[in-house]
């Protein structure tokens, strides 16, 4: 059985380019979008043209329970999961003072929540399996470096690489 790479919000960019990558070296793929379906399923055409298989779903992290649940059928339709790339996530841009709670609990939501919730599912799948596995959170580099008037944004992804240090601690050895 080939060995099973997941990776969110891979219809474009950094995503879509996780999911080639890892179609060249031989892993069957998992595909997640959000809004752009043709991209994804244009991301699937080249994933297959690799020689491997290519599944599809729409993931939206902004609802975490349906986020769950559409991330466990794609580990049930490829039959396991050796590698997880969070690359989902959410963006807005206004001054610190004028952020409205609601906006910022939306990126926190998608950013760290989503990767919490898919992370967990994927790590307790791998587990199960006995053969470990790899999961792979995309930061940026305003983890370190703030980035003007996207206070929310720059705090998620430093929230996501503590979060990514505090798992690898935890489950590390699991």
């Amino acid at each position: 059985m080939a060995q099973v790479a997941i990776i969110t919000a891979s219809d474009s960019g950094i995503g879509k380019e996780c999911a080639l990558l890892l179609a060249q070296q031989g892993f069957d793929i998992g595909i997640t979008w959000h809004s752009d379906e043709e991209g994804a399923k244009d991301t699937a055409r080249e994933v297959v043209s690799h020689g491997v298989r290519a599944e599809i779903v729409q993931l939206d992290l902004g609802k975490l329970q349906k986020g769950a649940q559409a991330l466990e059928k794609l580990i049930q339709r490829l039959g396991r999961i050796d590698v997880l790339v969070n690359n989902a996530g959410a963006m807005t841009k206004a001054p610190f003072l004028d952020m409205a709670f609601d906006e910022w609990r939306k990126i926190f939501t998608v950013d760290v929540d989503g990767a919490f919730l898919c992370s967990q599912i994927a790590a307790r799948q791998m587990v199960k399996q006995g053969q470990g596995g790899r999961i792979i959170n995309i930061t940026s580099v305003h983890e370190h470096t703030p980035l003007p008037d996207a206070s929310a944004y720059t705090a998620a992804k430093h929230a996501l690489g503590g979060l990514t240090k505090a798992m690898g601690a935890g489950v590390g050895q699991a």
